[in-house]
């Protein structure tokens, strides 16, 4: 028995590689990432999910939502999906970032660093793995849609192949890509990484 998870990114919007936005609230989809959005979903329709779980933010939920219009699966809000909390860098331009030498050191050690008043990446790896398992009991030969964000998404992706947290930038995700992950008592697989649309 084995869960097919297709872990989506949510859409593109107007602070994309300008500002780390974190759970920044009111950080909503622009067109772009609205049609992002779509392409997701019509590609997953015929891969028949039987829900969409999503993160609470409202550009995760608006790229769940868009994705329901499509698959017509019922969608439910999870805070395991939630955002990387990157405490005071939250809202802060990367501009500015990347004259602090902590975002280096965050950057180059995600395994053993936090940003300031936030959330440590190998946190962010055990709620989401640790919910991935739950939902692996629940839906044994299911098909989920996960709706989460860069970061969440990537520290699933390594826990199940094996590697270190330190090698988070490997690995590139689009806005409104999808990645899907099949995982079983025997282990897990990836199947496919990064796949637009669009």
């Amino acid at each position: 028995m084995s869960t097919t998870f297709h872990l989506a990114r949510h859409g593109e919007h107007d602070q994309v590689d300008r500002t780390l936005c974190g759970r920044m609230p009111g950080v909503t989809l622009n067109a772009r990432g609205k049609e992002q959005a779509r392409a997701a979903g019509r590609r997953l329709t015929d891969l028949r999910p039987l829900r969409i779980l999503t993160s609470p933010l409202e550009r995760a939920r608006q790229t769940a939502d868009i994705i329901g219009e499509q698959t017509g699966c019922p969608i439910e809000n999870a805070e395991a999906l939630q955002e990387i909390d990157c405490g005071e860098w939250t809202g802060k331009a990367f501009d500015d970032l990347h004259r602090d030498p902590r975002w280096k050191d965050w950057n180059e050690a995600r395994s053993v660093t936090r940003p300031p008043g936030g959330e440590m990446m190998i946190e962010v790896q055990a709620r989401v793995v640790s919910y991935l398992e739950r939902l692996r009991r629940l839906y044994q030969s299911g098909r989920l849609v996960l709706v989460s964000h860069s970061d969440v998404i990537k520290a699933a992706i390594l826990f199940h192949l094996g590697m270190s947290l330190d090698l988070f930038s490997r690995i590139e995700l689009a806005p409104g890509s999808v990645s899907t992950l099949i995982v079983g008592d025997w282990g897990a697989k990836l199947v496919s990484l990064n796949e637009t649309s669009t």
